[in-house]
């Protein structure tokens, strides 16, 4: 039971991960979400984007060898995930690339809550 944080940090860390390829440029951001950024302003917007998906990513792999930040990487690991569902539902239809992205979100949320559960119980021991 000791190692299921650490695990889901580490591979919810993965999924955070896929986004920084954008950081190389527009070509890299149109091949993750099916969008080419239609002007420089929106191109930075997304390539800053994937910046902080890598801090993220590299917040929660660290977090997973420290356990007194396990709490606070799955806060912030629930934040990142269920806002961007909450957004994805509320904007309504997307592409397949973002439902693909949609997707992978779901299975992050589904480790996290197993996460948290887990530091729940090791928690109470």
């Amino acid at each position: 039971m000791r190692f299921v944080v650490p695990v889901v940090l580490v591979l919810v860390a993965l999924i955070h991960t896929l986004p920084i390829v954008g950081v190389l440029g527009a070509n890299q951001v149109a091949r993750l979400y099916g969008i080419a950024a239609p002007d420089p302003d929106v191109e930075l917007l997304l390539r800053h984007r994937a910046v902080l998906f890598g801090l993220l990513a590299a917040f929660l792999a660290y977090a997973a060898i420290r356990p007194l930040l396990h709490r606070a990487a799955l806060a912030a690991g629930f934040v990142s995930v269920v806002s961007f569902l909450v957004l994805s539902h509320l904007v309504g239809p997307y592409n397949a690339a973002l439902a693909t992205v949609v997707r992978v979100d779901w299975i992050a949320l589904v480790l996290l809550v197993a996460g948290a559960v887990a530091h729940a119980l090791k928690r109470g021991e």
